[in-house]
């Protein structure tokens, strides 16, 4: 396993875990303020929902490494080993080209909020829009600055202290996030050039629990 597959593993599990962890705690704070204390953690809201999305966008590329991703295998099974590698290469291509456009997507709309270029071009990158306004001072509506980010302030808003958080901070997942199924999938591409895989990304979750199902009721009609 190289390096950089070790480090995206271990950025990957422990965010997704550290999110898991701290919106369980963070709405079981809020309900415990609520109707105990009679309180409110005002900014607990939004910062669940936001965390939520960084959730969500990072479980997609890592349920590409496990290969949990949803899909329909009813003709790729039907074809020989040499089509089904085919088959699977031409749909490597496309999901590499997808992670590709959201990637720039991702990029163009994050950007501006730390006062950076988005790129220029409508499918492909041709170069930086020096013309885009910085939004370096847009907030977030309720979450305040912790005080290890203070230094954002210097960063992103010419000195200004930030009242709440700057949305550059929770809008970061969205190049993080696409970078990293780009890199999944081109590794999964790589797989079926090398002959590694024949099919790609596709989970049994469901057939798997229907065969287990089966088993078990088969179990229970031979205890009676």
């Amino acid at each position: 396993m190289t390096f950089a597959n070790r480090w995206t593993d271990r950025l990957e599990e422990n965010l997704i875990a550290f999110l898991l962890g701290m919106m369980t705690l963070m709405t079981f704070a809020n309900v415990v303020a609520r109707y105990v204390f009679n309180s409110n953690i005002f900014y607990a809201l939004e910062l669940t929902v936001f965390m939520f999305a960084w959730l969500v966008l990072l479980g997609a590329s890592y349920a590409v490494k496990k290969s949990a991703h949803l899909g329909v295998d009813a003709i790729i099974n039907m074809a020989g080993s040499r089509t089904r590698r085919i088959l699977a290469m031409i749909s490597a291509l496309a999901c590499i080209a997808y992670a590709f456009f959201l990637l720039k997507g991702a990029w163009d709309y994050w950007a501006p909020f730390a006062n950076l270029y988005p790129t220029e071009g409508r499918w492909f990158p041709t170069g930086f829009d020096e013309s885009t306004r910085g939004r370096g001072w847009y907030e977030t509506q309720d979450i305040p600055v912790p005080f290890f980010l203070n230094w954002l302030s210097a960063a992103f808003n010419d000195g200004d202290a930030y009242e709440k958080l700057p949305k550059v901070v929770p809008y970061l997942v969205l190049p993080v996030s696409m970078a990293l199924l780009l890199f999944r999938f081109l590794q999964a591409g790589w797989a079926v050039w090398t002959g590694k895989i024949d099919m790609l990304i596709v989970s049994h979750e469901a057939e798997d629990d229907v065969e287990e199902a089966a088993k078990r009721l088969k179990e229970q009609e031979e205890a009676m």
